[in-house]
C-alpha cells in the first residue's frame, strides 16, 4: 500500500495531502472544516455569504443602502463566529478560509480572517493580486491562489514578487472539466485537452521548480473523489488534492440533510452546466431551478438585488440569470428543487451519509 505524503504549505504541515474545498453558502462551515482538520487534512470555511442568515442581518430591510452596509458587516461578524467555532472544534487542526476576489467585501473578509487565527487563505474567482499587501502584517498566514491555467500562475508570481517580494505558498489548480461550482473556463472550451490536469499540472510544476528556489506545492482540484483519483493527481506531480463534492454527504457537512441526500441520490448523468450571474458557467445537479435557468427563464426575476455583493453581476446589472446568493442559500437550507446545488462530476461516490473521519480513512487507505 502506498503511503501518502504529508503536505507542507508555508509553515503548516498536514499529515495527509488533502484539502477540503470551500463551498458556499454554509456548505463548508465550521463543522466540516474542523472535522477534516481533525482527521489530518486541511479544513476550509467558505466566507461566501455567511452573514445572509445570521443574527446580524435582516434581508427584509427596506432601505437598500442600509441593507447593503449591514450585509457586509454581517458577513464580517458571521465569519468571526464561524472561525471561532471551527477553532474550538479543532484546537490543533490546520484551518483555512476561502475568500472570493470577486466579492465586494474581499478586503474586509481577508483582514477578518487573519485577525481571527486562520492558518491559510485560499483565494480565487479572480486573480488575488492584492492579497500579499492585505496580509503583510501576518506572515504566518499561508496564501494560496486558486487558478485554472499556467498563465494565471505566472502573472501572480511575477506581480507578487515584483510588488511585494513574496511568492504564493501553494497553488490550487482547478480542473474546469470536472470541478463543481463556478468554473474557470467558458463552456465552449471545456473539451480542450490543454485545460485538463494532465496538461496544466505538469507544466505548472515544471515552471515553479525551474523559476524559484523555494518549493511551491501544486494542489489538484476537481474530480478527485477516491483513493485512485487522488493517487492519479499525485502521479501528475501534484503535492496534494482539494476535494469538495465527496465531503458533502457527511455527518459534519454544514448543509441541510436534504441537500446531502440530494447528492447521495445523484449520479454523473445528473450533472449539468448552468449559466451564472458572474459570467462563467457553473457545474451543478439538475433540478427544477436549473431547468428553468437553462430554458432562459429568470427565477426570482421580481427580486431586488439585496446586497450588491459581487464586483460583476448580471442579475444586478442587467436583470439576467438569477441572484446567486439566494439560489445557493435556498439549496443549502434544504430547498433543493428551487435552489442551486453545485457539484463536481464525481458525484455519486457515496452510498450513505458518513462521518468525515470515515471518508478520510478511505481516501488515505487505512480502512480495514
Amino acid at each position: 500500500m502506498n503511503t501518502l505524503p504529508s503536505l507542507r504549505i508555508g509553515s503548516h504541515t498536514a499529515p495527509y495531502p488533502i484539502i477540503q474545498g470551500g463551498m458556499g453558502i454554509r456548505v463548508s462551515g465550521a463543522g466540516l472544516a474542523a472535522a477534516v482538520a481533525n482527521a489530518g487534512g486541511i479544513g476550509v470555511v467558505s466566507a461566501v455569504g455567511l452573514g445572509m442568515h445570521s443574527p446580524y442581518f435582516d434581508i427584509e430591510e427596506k432601505n437598500p443602502k442600509i441593507r447593503q452596509t449591514r450585509f457586509f458587516e454581517a458577513n464580517r461578524l458571521a465569519l468571526i463566529d464561524e472561525l471561532q467555532k471551527a477553532r474550538a472544534l479543532s484546537p490543533a487542526g490546520i484551518l483555512g478560509v476561502n475568500i472570493m476576489v470577486a466579492a465586494r467585501d474581499y478586503e474586509t473578509l481577508v483582514q477578518t480572517a487573519i485577525e481571527n487565527g486562520v492558518n491559510l487563505i485560499f483565494s480565487g474567482a479572480g486573480l488575488p493580486l492584492t492579497l500579499p499587501a492585505l496580509t503583510a502584517n501576518h506572515p504566518e498566514v499561508a496564501l494560496v491562489p486558486i487558478i485554472s491555467s499556467l498563465r494565471a500562475a505566472q502573472v501572480i508570481c511575477k506581480k507578487w514578487q515584483r510588488q511585494h517580494n513574496r511568492l504564493p505558498d501553494a497553488f490550487v489548480v482547478e480542473n474546469p472539466q470536472a470541478a463543481g461550482g463556478h468554473l474557470g473556463a467558458k463552456a465552449e472550451d471545456l473539451g480542450d485537452p490543454a485545460i485538463g490536469p494532465e496538461a496544466v499540472i505538469p507544466a505548472l510544476v515544471s515552471y515553479l521548480a525551474e523559476s524559484f528556489e523555494q518549493p511551491i506545492p501544486v494542489i489538484a482540484a476537481g474530480g478527485v473523489c477516491d483513493r485512485p483519483s487522488l493517487l492519479h493527481a499525485l502521479s501528475l506531480g501534484a503535492s496534494g488534492v482539494q476535494i469538495g463534492t465527496r465531503f458533502i454527504p457527511t455527518e459534519e457537512c454544514d448543509a441541510d440533510r436534504r441537500y446531502k441526500e440530494f447528492h447521495l441520490k445523484a449520479d454523473p448523468a445528473d450533472i449539468v452546466l448552468v449559466p451564472s450571474p458572474v459570467g462563467l458557467p457553473g457545474r451543478a445537479l439538475r433540478n427544477a431551478f436549473v431547468d428553468r435557468v437553462n430554458r432562459g427563464e429568470i427565477p426570482g426575476a421580481k427580486d431586488q438585488c439585496f446586497a450588491n455583493c459581487l464586483q460583476v453581476c448580471k442579475f444586478r446589472d442587467r436583470r439576467e440569470t438569477y441572484c446567486i446568493l439566494r439560489a445557493l442559500d435556498r439549496a443549502c437550507r434544504g430547498d433543493v428543487e428551487n435552489g442551486l446545488v453545485f457539484a463536481g462530476n464525481s458525484v455519486g461516490g457515496s452510498s450513505h451519509i458518513q462521518p468525515v473521519a470515515e471518508v478520510m480513512a478511505e481516501l488515505v487507505g487505512v480502512t480495514g
